[in-house]
C-alpha cells in the first residue's frame, strides 16, 4: 500500500471517530440533579443514539468507502439546514449558527467526501498496478 493510500485511506477513518466522539460529549447532558442513577443512565443512553447510528454508518464505510462516503455526506448535508434553523431560533445570529454547523455536521461531510475520494484512489490503484 503506498503510504499516500494508507495516509487517505486512514484520515476519513480517523476524523469520523473523533466526529462520533465529539456528538457523543453532548450525551453528557443527561446527567444533571434531581433525576435517580437509572433516570440520568436511561437519559445518557437515549442521547448515544445518534452516536450509535454513526459507529455503524462508519462500520458500513469501513468496509464500503463508496456506500459509506456517500451516506455520511447526506447526512451531513440534510442535517445541515435543520441544525441550522434549530439554532437560529434559539440565539438569532446567523454567526453562531454557522459555527454550529462547522463544529457538528461539517465534519460528517468531509468525512464523507474523504471516504468517496479514498474509494476511487484505491480504485484507481488497483485498475493500474
Amino acid at each position: 500500500m503506498e503510504t499516500r493510500t494508507g495516509v487517505l485511506y486512514w484520515i476519513p477513518r480517523i476524523l469520523c471517530i473523533l466526529a462520533i466522539l465529539f456528538i457523543s460529549m453532548f450525551a453528557l447532558d443527561a446527567f444533571e440533579h434531581g433525576l435517580s442513577i437509572w433516570q440520568q443512565l436511561a437519559d445518557f443512553v437515549i442521547h448515544l443514539i445518534p452516536s450509535l447510528i454513526l459507529l455503524v454508518l462508519l462500520v458500513i464505510a469501513w468496509k464500503r468507502e463508496l456506500a459509506g462516503g456517500i451516506l455520511f455526506a447526506l447526512i451531513g448535508l440534510v442535517f445541515s439546514p435543520i441544525i441550522y434553523l434549530l439554532n437560529y431560533n434559539l440565539n438569532h445570529s446567523v454567526w453562531i449558527s454557522l459555527s454550529i454547523i462547522l463544529m457538528v455536521t461539517f465534519p460528517f461531510i468531509l468525512v464523507g467526501v474523504l471516504f468517496i475520494v479514498s474509494h476511487y484512489k484505491r480504485r484507481k490503484d488497483v485498475q493500474s498496478g
